[in-house]
């Protein structure tokens, strides 16, 4: 499977990611659509980027009893999505009934993967807030083998993680990674982060990279770089 960049398209409404996506006249970004965009156009904006050639992560990190995910994953499998995803928090249960969920009658599914620790948690906040007093990088570990044994096609992670990821878990575990800066860009509020040239060195399938894209003073620029450094 060849690497991407995806662009986290977090705007507050379709007007906005509209006029964004525009700028990109001879290329269709892979596109993440998050909790702003989604919760404030609902399911027309998947289906309109979609429409544009665009692949989609439609981002909303499911987390609650294995029925209610089950029965929101098959609403999600009908939007025709690439992948989507959940909180491996939500035990084995939850991500099997997931994967029940989401694959069409036809057996067909979008690629469905875990979130393990969100890029802005750091081993502190995790034992003060979360009462997880393992190292960071086993809880990881832990999280992604019981997402893989559950059937899941990959995790979500700190580009730091990747690597390893991949050691316990195998190549075609994917690992699409947030968390992803330019050298000479603010890091902002995320902690675990990496260039996108580290990133595809340290084993990332996919990364997602946010503002340093969306609020670059030539957004087109900016994704070009990103693909060069990471897909090239």
């Amino acid at each position: 499977m060849g690497k991407d960049v995806i662009i986290a398209c977090d705007f507050s409404g379709a007007e906005h990611v509209l006029q964004f996506l525009d700028q990109f006249t001879d290329v269709k970004p892979f596109v993440k659509i998050g909790m702003e965009l989604f919760y404030a156009e609902g399911p027309s904006i998947v289906r309109q980027i979609k429409e544009r050639g665009h692949k989609v992560f439609l981002d909303l990190k499911l987390h609650d009893i294995p029925n209610t995910v089950k029965k929101a994953m098959k609403v999600l499998s009908e939007l025709d999505v690439d992948i989507c995803n959940l909180h491996a928090a939500g035990t084995t249960a939850m991500m099997q009934a997931a994967l029940e969920g989401l694959t069409r009658p036809d057996g067909s599914r979008p690629k469905l993967i875990a979130v393990t620790q969100l890029t802005s948690t750091d081993q502190q906040s995790m034992e003060r807030d979360l009462l997880i007093n393992q190292p960071i990088d086993e809880v990881v570990m832990h999280y992604a083998k019981t997402a893989q044994n559950a059937g899941l096609d990959g995790i979500v992670c700190s580009p730091l993680e990747a690597g390893k990821v991949h050691a316990v878990c195998g190549e075609g575990f994917l690992t699409v990674t947030p968390g992803v800066r330019f050298a000479d860009g603010a890091t902002e509020d995320q902690k675990r982060v990496m260039t996108p040239a580290q990133a595809k060195q340290i084993g990332s399938d996919y990364i997602v990279v946010g503002r340093p894209i969306t609020a670059a003073q030539d957004p087109v620029a900016a994704y070009r770089r990103c693909v060069e450094d990471f897909c090239d």
